[in-house]
């Protein structure tokens, strides 16, 4: 799975959260300024090529919806990101932010709930 472009990324988090959607009603929620209708409307083409989205058809036109799902695209950019950048240490990455973004101990703990709450 490749990593997708931002306007494609952002296309499949409209998908993934107000999805099943026709290309007008995706626009809606795209940020501005908003890509004209053909741009889009290729985008989805893309990602419905690359098996991300699929369509059910009304008549002439596509109501699209995500296949991939949010979870699996996830996982594979936090796996993508914490090879490149962090010699594949999810301490390293976690130390990381915590450094930079001024994470609190509090912050940390909460962190770790939330992981054991998961498992």
């Amino acid at each position: 799975m490749k990593k997708l472009g931002q306007r494609e990324e952002q296309i499949m988090q409209v998908l993934w959260e107000h999805g099943p959607l026709f290309v007008k009603e995706i626009i809606e929620f795209l940020p501005d300024p908003k890509p004209h209708y053909n741009s889009v409307s290729t985008m989805v083409r893309i990602l419905a090529t690359k098996g991300y989205i699929d369509h059910k058809a009304f008549g002439k036109t596509h109501q699209y919806f995500a296949v991939l799902k949010k979870d699996a695209y996830q996982t594979k950019a936090v796996n993508d990101v914490l090879g490149s950048f962090f010699n594949n240490s999810y301490s390293e990455m976690v130390a990381y932010f915590a450094k930079k973004e001024k994470i609190s101990e509090d912050e940390l703990e909460n962190i770790l709930k939330m992981i054991k709450n998961n498992k």
